[in-house]
């Protein structure tokens, strides 16, 4: 899953970032208000962290900005203020959460998840397709019983397609909630993953990863779906 952190103290936002990817998120960082709309409008992210304090345009602003456009994107607002009229004027907003400053990393990544299990379309913490079972909260994959060991790249990977079982993805989808602004579209790393899985996946038992030629990939152990639309 990919998400937006927002924050222009340069330290607080290279912690948050190192934590979460070592978490297995994609994460992008921006420093200021303007940068962060401009993001949100070209890149879709499953969450945003959004500091209200921010250069250009606060977060309470950008936060408007996003629901006035019809962004259900969930948001965890951070600040330095804990009145209650702040967390009031968060929560107006159109945040989803409010996080005051300072704060446990490890409550930040527990409100976090709450917030994108609030999402229907990734809603379970269980995912099984076939004899695969992937386990999101302990990062855990079994298959026919067995326990895989995957890397998180790969994990994450795996996940994005399981939420998606039985319709085709998109190299671009999946470049776009499993990689962030430092991945190189001109590389072939989705490639490189997605081969990497089925060695651990599919070897010597009937395949759940399949490719879509020119339309992407997919994980089903019914065959092959339909692609979805503008695949």
């Amino acid at each position: 899953m990919r998400l937006l952190v927002v924050e222009d103290d340069t330290r607080l936002a290279d912690l948050l970032a190192r934590s979460l990817r070592e978490t297995g998120y994609a994460v992008d960082l921006v420093g200021d208000g303007d940068a962060a709309v401009t993001q949100a409008a070209v890149n879709e992210y499953d969450g945003i962290i959004l500091d209200i304090q921010l250069p250009r345009r606060d977060g309470l602003s950008v936060c408007r900005e996003l629901r006035d456009r019809g962004n259900p994107v969930p948001i965890l607002m951070l600040t330095a203020r804990d009145a209650v009229q702040d967390r009031i004027a968060g929560l107006d907003a159109g945040a989803d959460d409010y996080l005051a400053k300072p704060f446990d990393l490890q409550e930040m990544h527990a409100r976090v998840r709450a917030l994108l299990r609030r999402m229907p379309a990734i809603a379970p913490t269980r995912l099984a397709v076939g004899d695969l079972v992937i386990d999101v909260g302990a990062q855990s994959v079994m298959r026919g019983g067995t326990p895989i060991l995957l890397t998180t790249k790969e994990f994450v990977l795996l996940e994005y397609l399981a939420r998606n079982a039985g319709t085709v993805v998109g190299r671009g989808d999946i470049v776009a909630h499993v990689w962030d602004d430092n991945h190189d579209p001109l590389t072939n790393a989705v490639e490189v993953y997605v081969n990497r899985l089925r060695k651990k996946i599919d070897a010597g038992r009937p395949a759940l990863i399949h490719t879509r030629r020119g339309a992407g990939y997919m994980l089903t152990d019914r065959g092959e779906p339909e692609p979805a639309a503008g695949a």
